[in-house]
């Protein structure tokens, strides 16, 4: 599972991990924003646990986030070999992102920006969404043009 881009490694994952995080993830933001229309505080309280979870996968990457270890110790064991592996580092970055969507979405539902609250989960949850659906993730899209413009800036 590994390749080399430049010399370095790249670690590599089982597409199959993060599409099902990502379901995981687009339930919980689907609660969360069903969980706003009766109270904002226990929306806060729903986005703030998937505030860690992105927090927790952005920092140890997808094998060690909660719903990676979920993955790889109840689904990975009935599944064959992967046919298809992805690069770690587009997918913490994807974390990353989902983290602030969801950071600002906790801040705004526990300060009463419930709009906020809302539009934050939202894109995070149409990002999950088309993760989970579609094999697109929208911050590994980005990730290159972020790793290029740091490319140049240095």
């Amino acid at each position: 599972m590994s390749g080399t881009t430049s010399g370095t490694p790249v670690r590599q994952v089982d597409v199959r991990g993060p599409r099902f995080a990502a379901w995981i993830t687009t339930g919980v933001l689907v609660v969360a924003l069903v969980a706003a229309a009766f109270s904002p505080v226990a929306a806060a309280v729903i986005l703030a646990v998937q505030t860690i979870v992105f927090a927790l996968g952005a920092a140890l990457g997808p094998r060690r986030s909660p719903y990676g270890a979920l993955f790889a110790r109840l689904v990975a064991p009935r599944l064959g070999a992967p046919t298809e592996t992805e690069p770690v580092e587009p997918l913490r970055f994807a974390q990353l992102v989902g983290f602030v969507f969801a950071a600002v979405g906790t801040v705004g539902f526990l300060t009463g920006a419930v709009v906020l609250g809302a539009v934050a989960a939202g894109f995070a949850l149409f990002a999950a969404l088309l993760n989970a659906a579609f094999g697109v993730c929208l911050g590994c899209r980005i990730y290159p043009l972020i790793a290029r413009m740091r490319r140049v800036a240095a």
